[in-house]
């Protein structure tokens, strides 16, 4: 063999071997993997690592707006009068895993949309495959309703709702008029799942000897009296839903200020004196002191991107109002428990906001 034609072969050089002269000799060619220094090891040209893999899922699933979804159940229990207990923790469990249906599910419907108008997103550029989120979807479905069944029928029914909604928003309603609606709907159904499943394992837990339940709390009111909590929740992810559909062309003065003024009303309508009918009364001592300060924090954090929107509504100031609208969540759920009757367990929700800030740093909750 040559010199150059023996350099070709030892080093793999597709250059050197298409440079070296012909013979009747086949040429020994070692694929570059084996000379990686790593034991032949290297992973496979063009196969994303796991640490890739795992980012294109986070973005997929929007992780950084899980931390709005506690506070939901936590505001239901809070309005029955009930401490959080076994059944929220279900509720939670079981609102995480439908909210990240949603997610999965929302990104598999718009595939050839974002293929468009977001080829960043994970599927249209190729890092999940639509299959995989379509069957993640299913999955996390069927996971949510398992742990609401265990919280008792009434809660699984709820859940069976909120899952029809998140199911029908994402394949039919979201681009009719119905959309905002729908997901208004969705996180009512939300608020009174964990209303609904902190009374019934409450109801479920034994008692006295003799009895087949526990007795609740004197203040114990039934799932029922959650649903003024579950409107105002309702109200203003309608509001924030109807800017979401303008945060890629933007150009829309009309959503924002429309969601600007329902921003301003929730929280004029938070710090009225009397509770709404069936709602019930505020704690007085800590209550006082908490309860202006969550509407402080909601207003803030809502009403400014909000207002930003209004005076410029270009497609990034949309989309922060949006991310806004989302977090402010948070402060909304503090708000509705503290006016309950269950500041603390709204002290509890507002911790979950430097996790949800932090995070959102990393990965877009839109």
């Amino acid at each position: 063999m040559r010199p150059l034609r023996l350099l070709a072969a030892v080093t793999g050089s597709p250059r050197l071997l298409a440079a070296a002269p012909r013979t009747g000799t086949a040429p020994v060619h070692v694929p570059p993997d084996s000379l990686s220094g790593a034991g032949g090891t290297a992973p496979a040209p063009g196969r994303p690592s796991s640490r890739t893999r795992l980012r294109a899922w986070a973005e997929l699933l929007r992780v950084s707006a899980l931390f709005t979804v506690p506070g939901d159940a936590l505001a239901g229990a809070a309005a029955t009068g009930r401490r959080p207990g076994r059944g929220t923790a279900l509720a939670v469990g079981a609102s995480l895993c439908l909210y990240e249906a949603g997610m999965a599910l929302n990104d598999w419907a718009d595939r050839e949309e974002d293929a468009v108008d977001r080829p960043h997103r994970p599927i249209p550029s190729g890092r999940v495959a639509p299959g995989a989120a379509l069957a993640a979807a299913g999955a996390l479905t069927a996971a949510g309703l398992a742990l609401a069944a265990r919280a008792g029928r009434p809660a699984l029914a709820v859940a069976s709702g909120l899952a029809a909604t998140v199911w029908a928003y994402d394949l039919r309603l979201k681009h009719t008029r119905l959309g905002p609606a729908a997901m208004a709907s969705a996180r009512a159904l939300d608020l009174l799942l964990g209303a609904t499943a902190t009374a019934g394992a409450a109801s479920a837990a034994p008692g006295p000897a003799g009895t087949h339940a526990a007795p609740g709390p004197a203040g114990a009111h039934p799932p029922s009296a959650a649903l003024p909590a579950a409107l105002a929740l309702g109200a203003h992810t309608y509001a924030v839903t109807a800017v979401s559909r303008h945060e890629v062309q933007g150009g829309s003065t009309a959503a924002p200020l429309a969601a600007l003024a329902g921003v301003a009303g929730l929280g004029a309508a938070a710090l009225r004196g009397r509770p709404a009918h069936g709602e019930p009364s505020p704690a007085p001592a800590t209550g006082t002191l908490l309860l202006p300060a969550f509407v402080a924090a909601y207003l803030r954090t809502a009403a400014v991107p909000l207002l930003h929107a209004v005076l410029n509504p270009s497609p990034p100031l949309t989309r922060r109002a949006v991310g806004g609208g989302i977090r402010a969540m948070i402060p909304l759920q503090a708000t509705l428990a503290a006016r309950a009757g269950s500041p603390l367990v709204g002290l509890a929700a507002m911790g979950l906001v430097p996790l949800a800030r932090a995070l959102s740093r990393k990965v877009s909750p839109t």
